[in-house]
């Protein structure tokens, strides 16, 4: 089981957030949040969004560190991506 995460460059809510993710299935990322703590709502269609605060949580836990860019190509050589706009809002679809 291989987690990523990139770097907490990503602005939002007052805050900097990373991308947490899987490059095998959504259950083994969900599997991993719901071990760390992250409540499903931090789910975004293909990755948890982590606040800067939890980062280094997530890298004791076992999150591999990765650029924003291999997130992307990782997600994509899985076929796990999600891109925005073709797929509900997280409310009307299950995960």
């Amino acid at each position: 089981m291989t987690i990523y995460i990139d770097p907490p460059t990503w602005p939002g809510h007052g805050r900097l957030w990373s991308h947490l993710i899987s490059d095998v299935s959504y259950d083994e990322l969900h599997t991993f949040a719901e071990a760390l703590g992250v409540p499903r709502r931090a789910f975004e269609r293909d990755h948890y969004d982590l606040p800067e605060q939890r980062h280094a949580d997530a890298v004791r836990a076992g999150a591999v560190e990765v650029s924003s860019r291999e997130v992307v190509r990782l997600l994509h050589a899985a076929g796990l991506r999600r891109p925005k706009g073709r797929y509900p809002s997280r409310g009307s679809r299950s995960s």
